[in-house]
Parts: structure tokens; sequence; C-alpha cells
């Protein structure tokens, strides 16, 4: 682009909690008619706005047009997961020898954090630059994890539509940290219906296959995608295959990025063929979980009056491995004091060529 003027983002209001606390948002809006927002509360993308390849703009992100719905916010719509992302089994693990019991939220299982995670806190906000910056400090203790964590995420805009994101974080006591933003993606629109249409790649010659008896649980193994309805190495349509992925349920698994090393590397692709719209993810993490919705259940409070449903959307939750503190094959999930943590992603869109 010949115009590299940073985007600067504008401060607005979305409202206040039910305790009276308000919130902030954010827009930003960059010179290819592509806009996003974000709020403080649960440090959320609410709206991407992009254009199509007729220069139609629909937001493709699914969400809420209220603050309150976002207190509740089941399926984690767009926000910051935390503090440790995905699955923990058995709701416990143990560092250093000792043994840590965190908040049971999903059966007998901790997710996402627990029931008062990163998702339902107020950050706190402001602008730096041409970013959004968001931290909170979780108290020692919080949800059962060890240690006061102090997480700083910032959100940026490019003129190149990249969404970028960075999240940092120091710990007093060693603690599990594995974040992600839990965005849910449709690239014809939040409101469509359905994903058949959509092509997926991801950049991965392993999955984490989970347990036939505890369908979200990790075995720990490491499983070769060849042969499987798990390859997505070369593109697929979505539509030919979610019906056909084990279970019925479609993807809900943990990717193992190629060549992981801690670099910042392209690692899946989705694209819209009938609007033209892509989807680029990289990040410096070395997974990413593909979920397509498959517990989605109608939700009428959703952005405009949409209904959201099953296979409505795609989500590529870039994170360390799930249950990775209880298995010790998997990445190193600890955070110890005096370590500074650091991850970054990038959701570039654009069109197909």
């Amino acid at each position: 682009m010949s115009d590299q003027k940073p985007v600067e983002p504008r401060k607005d209001s979305f409202g206040n909690l039910t305790d009276g606390r308000p919130v902030n948002r954010y827009t930003f809006c960059n010179q290819n008619d592509v806009t996003v927002r974000v709020i403080d509360y649960g440090c959320v993308i609410t709206d991407i706005l992009v254009p199509d390849k007729e220069g139609v703009v629909s937001d493709v992100s699914l969400g809420y047009d209220s603050v309150q719905n976002y207190e509740t916010n089941p399926m984690t719509f767009g926000a910051i997961c935390g503090r440790v992302v995905n699955v923990i089994s058995d709701a416990k693990f143990s560092v250093d020898g000792k043994e840590y019991h965190v908040t049971k939220n999903f059966g007998k299982h901790c997710i996402h954090g627990g029931k008062k995670s990163f998702t339902y806190q107020l950050w706190n906000s402001w602008i730096e630059g041409d970013k959004v910056k968001m931290k909170y400090v979780s108290p020692d203790g919080e949800e059962g994890f060890p240690g006061e964590l102090t997480t700083i995420v910032s959100y940026q805009l490019t003129n190149q539509n990249e969404i970028v994101i960075e999240y940092s974080a120091t710990t007093t006591k060693p603690t599990p940290v594995n974040y992600t933003n839990h965005a849910y993606f449709n690239l014809a629109g939040h409101n469509y219906p359905n994903l058949d249409d959509h092509v997926l790649q991801i950049s991965a010659d392993k999955y984490t296959p989970n347990k036939e008896d505890d369908i979200y649980i990790p075995t720990g193994e490491l499983r070769d995608v060849t042969g499987t309805m798990y390859d997505l190495r070369q593109p697929v349509r979505l539509g030919d295959r979610l019906s056909k992925v084990p279970l019925g349920k479609g993807y809900f698994n943990n990717f193992c990025v190629n060549n992981a090393d801690g670099s910042l590397r392209l690692i899946s692709t989705l694209d819209h063929p009938p609007s033209g719209r892509r989807l680029e993810v990289y990040t410096t993490e070395p997974g990413v979980q593909c979920y397509t919705g498959c517990d989605t259940v109608p939700h009428s409070e959703g952005k405009q009056g949409a209904v959201y449903e099953k296979f409505c959307s795609i989500c590529l939750e870039t994170q360390h491995y799930p249950d990775s503190v209880n298995k010790e094959n998997f990445p190193n999930i600890i955070l110890r004091p005096g370590e500074q943590f650091y991850s970054k992603t990038v959701y570039k869109f654009g069109l197909r060529e």
C-alpha cells in the first residue's frame, strides 16, 4: 500500500453493566473500508466488517448488540479466554509437585478458565498510538489458579486488513497460561445460516484426538492426519466435510501447527468463493483449535436479530494444546515468576486471487 498511515482507534461507550460500571468501545476504520470494534468487557471483538469482491461490506463475526448479552455470553463470542483456554481435565493439575483444583464449569472439567474467567471481567483499557490495550490483574487463587497474573492484550488494525492481537503476561507464582480470542467467523456474513461454501486449509500434519468416552478431552496422542477427515493440508469445502467428521459434530479438535518454533507464520486459510472473501491466520502459537460450532444453540439475541445455529460459523483459536497442563508430551504452558509471556496472532482479511 502507498499510504502506511496508522489506523487510529476511536473511543465511545458500549453502555453499562448490570452493576452500573461503564463499558468502553473502540472502533478502528482503515482505508479499505474494513471496520473492527472491540470492547473492554471480556476484551471482546464485537464486529469485523469487510468488503466482498463487489465492494459490499458485511459483518463476518458473530456477536451481540448489547453489553448485557456479553455478560452471559455462553458461547464466548469474540472474547479472550484465560487463564487457560480450552479444557483442563478433571479440573485439576500439578505444578512442582503441588496439586491445584480449579473451577468445574464443564461437567467434571474446567473450560476456558472457569465460571468467572477473563471472558467475564471488565478490563482496564486505553489507547496507545494505533493500538488499544487492555489489562486485567487476576488475583492469586482466582478460579483456583495460583499466582497473581497480570495480562495485557493489545488490538491493532492495519491498512493491510490485519487484526493484530498481542498477549503479554507476568505472574507472582508458577501458573498455567494459555490464551486465545474466541471469534466466530462466517465470511458470507454473521447472519448466514451455514458454512457450506467455505473452503478451509490448515497446515498441520498431526492433530490431538479426543477420548471416545469423553469427547472433549485429548488422549495425549499426536496423530497423523493422513487418510482421515482431519487432513486439511489441502483446501476442503466444508459443506462436503462437516457431516462426515466422526460423531457428526464437525470439527472441535486441536491441530498441531507444522514447524512451530515461536515465530509468526501462516497456519490456516479460510475462503468463501461466492463473496470472494478470504481470511488468513498467522500465529506464534503451536496449535489451533478448529471449532465449527457444533454446540451452538439458536441465539435470538444475535446481532440485528440474527439466529445463530449449529455449523453456522467457525472458530480458528490459536493456542497451546488443550489440557497441556496434564499432558507431559504437550508443549509447556507453565509461566514462572521473572518470565515474560508473549504471543501474537494475526487475522488478515482480503479477497481471493
